[in-house]
């Protein structure tokens, strides 16, 4: 067992369907095991928005299994930063949590080649996210 518990990252938008989708997948994909990763919505969609799940294909990242899911409060509670995207007053406060605001677009309702370029700026924040908390992502 590590001496050094895993860090806990929650990402937060909307709908979950977006934005903070991708941001979860980079950070599993790229933290390999080095960080437990949840993402939630203020008001989840129905499914993950199928540019998004394209995109991310683009670069080797499957997330065509998930679904979009409701952020709790045990959700942020559990979690040691969470990454809001969009989601305003949604989401729950609790002192001490680590709150990091990432302004991106919003790729809901976008094609492809719209998503693309937030895609690839939610992977540089991952990568300095990663950094941040002294973890050794996965090479480029």
């Amino acid at each position: 067992m590590s001496a050094t518990p895993v860090p806990s990252v929650l990402f937060v938008c909307v709908h979950n369907a977006g934005r903070s989708q991708m941001a979860a997948a980079f950070l599993t994909h790229l933290g390999r095991g080095g960080v437990q990763v949840r993402s939630a919505g203020s008001a989840p969609a129905d499914a993950v928005n199928p540019a998004v799940v394209e995109a991310l294909d683009e670069v080797g990242i499957d997330i065509s299994a998930e679904t979009p899911k409701v952020l709790t409060v045990e959700a942020v509670r559990e979690s040691d930063v969470v990454v809001t995207m969009g989601c305003g007053d949604a989401c729950p406060y609790f002192p001490g949590k680590r709150y990091l605001d990432w302004r991106l677009d919003d790729p809901a309702g976008q094609g492809v080649a719209a998503v693309r370029p937030i895609r690839d700026r939610i992977e540089h924040l991952v990568r300095e996210l990663l950094a941040d908390l002294g973890i050794e992502g996965a090479a480029a």
